[in-house]
């Protein structure tokens, strides 16, 4: 079941999240004695003691303030850790800091952790989750989205580890994925991508599924399409498991809802339950009626309304008769 936090968290989005930021960038402004310095390379030469941010850019720890362009790293380019062992006892203590910088270079640190030795890490989930989790709220653009970044690379290191501490990573990336800071959203929409294909759907599915009846428009679009994304990776065996009949049902659920990506990803939904629900029951996909009693037709309209049914059906039939054109 989702936390009490969590749904509060759902229905919160600081006025912070909602101002426009295109960059792909995070670019920081702080004073230093009444002056700047454009980027990273000129405070290096500035002072050469430094530390290491996001994998590649160095900022010095004294400084105050400064105007500093960071990019974001690729999990594919970051490097292992020299000491581990000291890596991971400074991991609490640094993603606890008050120092925005310190919290960034320990979150990629957490990166490489899952990357390169997600084994010694393991024992640290419960405690770590909780501390990412407040990052992924941080109002800082650096913060929020080195934490977004941090959760991709958990996802595909832990797996099924991760379900029991899943519920607040999941209401944060529905949320940042929804607002309207485009380079936070994408990357939490890339974090959502990662994590239905990293964590087995059998156990996604109801973490899902409450989301999809959120009251904001936005929050349910993304998690029908994560949810639409995640029901494939069962198989029919699978799906026939879980019960199709209920996946129907929160198929047919979003098709009449407000935004289109809802909808279409409950279309997408449908045509590969008409796939599955045909191929397990013998029938064929190109027959334009079966009046047969275990017919697709006669399955939708036994599991739903009349009107979901009418719409189901309008779906696939369409769909149906685009094969069969087509072929």
């Amino acid at each position: 079941m989702m936390s009490g936090n969590a749904l509060r968290d759902l229905n919160t989005l600081p006025a912070s999240e909602r101002k426009n930021d295109s960059s792909s960038k995070g670019n920081f402004t702080k004073t230093c004695n009444g002056n700047t310095i454009e980027n990273v390379e000129e405070l290096q030469k500035k002072n050469p003691s430094s530390v290491c941010i996001n994998g590649g850019e160095t900022v010095n720890a004294a400084v105050e303030g400064a105007n500093l362009e960071v990019e974001y790293i690729e999990s594919e380019n970051l490097g292992d850790l020299e000491d581990v062992n000291t890596c991971l006892e400074k991991l609490l203590p640094g993603l606890e800091s008050k120092d925005w910088v310190l919290v960034v270079e320990t979150l990629n640190n957490v990166r490489r952790l899952s990357i390169f030795h997600r084994e010694e890490m393991h024992s640290m989930l419960g405690d770590l989750i909780p501390l990412v989790v407040k990052s992924l709220k941080n109002p800082r653009s650096a913060v929020c989205k080195t934490a977004i970044m941090t959760s991709a690379d958990i996802f595909s290191a832990y797996n099924d580890d991760l379900i029991e501490f899943l519920d607040p990573l999941l209401v944060q990336l529905l949320l940042k994925s929804s607002q309207d800071k485009r380079f936070v959203c994408e990357a939490a929409e890339r974090a959502l991508e990662v994590m239905t294909t990293s964590v087995f759907p059998m156990s996604l599915l109801p973490k899902l599924q409450p989301y999809l009846k959120n009251r904001n428009p936005r929050i349910r679009a993304k998690a029908s399409m994560c949810f639409s994304r995640s029901v494939p990776r069962l198989g029919v065996e699978g799906i026939q498991e879980y019960g199709i009949d209920k996946l129907i049902q929160v198929a047919a659920s979003q098709l009449s809802d407000q935004l289109p990506e809802s909808r279409e990803a409950a279309r997408t939904l449908l045509l590969e339950l008409q796939t599955v629900y045909e191929k397990s029951n013998g029938l064929s996909t190109t027959i334009p009626e079966q009046p047969e009693m275990n017919s697709w037709e006669h399955f939708c309209q036994s599991k739903l309304s009349p009107l979901s049914a009418q719409a189901v059906l309008r779906v696939t039939n369409i769909a149906r008769e685009g094969l069969v054109i087509g072929s």
